[in-house]
């Protein structure tokens, strides 16, 4: 494991929460909008806890055999493998779900267990069942912007974590967060962070989502690398937030009135 931490830049007293569940071992749900820097949030506590991080992004076909692990044929004999969440058991470490909603409704089933005082994960095929250490935690996270009613976490999985709301960080913050990252100079990177509260203005009216930070971040680094601002907003600031040709006209008007 890297002495050097993942950066990040707290936006409160996220990293004392997130260390004190992971001391008293309670589950962690962190919620906020796509980008905001949820995932660098637990790679940055991984590393500065010590603790092995293994990282799961949920999707449509994610079962709970792909979490705890199956039969596979090696080499002629059907040997049992590990999926990650066992994985993160047996070590130790620390299971994360990102945008667990996504995920298959079995999964949940796998999570219960280990989200109450039991702290266990049976593995059916094996006959096992695994005790989960005390430095073992398990962190999800999901965009509640998102949720519909065919994809949400239910009350009785959501109230067996403790949850932290996410949102983009203060622009004095990402500002920082975003010129650390690419390398811009962050008196070329402010134009960019009030073009992203403009863009992020518009949520809910012509856009589904405001422009993330990591958007700012790829932004910045072309800006970096020598592409032109212009160019550098149109394929990493509008292009990726619409595909409505009048919406992008829209937000290509916004980024006129400050870049000219």
């Amino acid at each position: 494991m890297s002495d050097q931490l993942p950066f990040y830049l707290p936006q409160g007293n996220e990293c004392g929460l997130f260390e004190l569940a992971w001391r008293h071992r309670l589950p962690l749900l962190l919620k906020g909008p796509t980008g905001c820097g949820k995932t660098r949030f637990v790679a940055h506590m991984a590393a500065r806890l010590g603790r092995s991080l293994f990282t799961v992004s949920c999707h449509d076909d994610l079962t709970a055999a792909d979490l705890t692990g199956r039969y596979l044929l090696k080499g002629g004999d059907t040997v049992w493998t590990d999926g990650p969440l066992t994985s993160a058991v047996r070590a130790g470490g620390i299971c994360y779900l990102d945008e667990v909603v996504e995920a298959r409704k079995d999964v949940t089933v796998v999570l219960h267990p280990l989200t109450d005082d039991r702290r266990i994960l049976p593995l059916e095929r094996t006959g096992e069942t695994l005790a989960a250490p005390p430095d073992f935690m398990l962190v999800a996270s999901y965009n509640p912007g998102y949720q519909n009613v065919l994809k949400q976490l239910k009350p009785s999985t959501r109230q067996r974590f403790v949850a932290i709301e996410f949102d983009f960080p203060t622009p004095e913050l990402e500002r920082r967060v975003v010129a650390e990252e690419s390398g811009l100079e962050e008196s070329r990177v402010q134009p960019l962070i009030l073009l992203a509260q403009r863009l992020r203005a518009l949520k809910g009216h012509d856009l589904e989502e405001g422009v993330s930070t990591r958007l700012l971040v790829y932004c910045a680094t072309l800006i970096e690398a020598g592409l032109g601002i212009r160019d550098a907003v149109q394929v990493a600031m509008i292009e990726p937030l619409s595909d409505d040709p009048e919406v992008k006209a829209g937000l290509e008007d916004v980024a006129k009135a400050i870049f000219g």
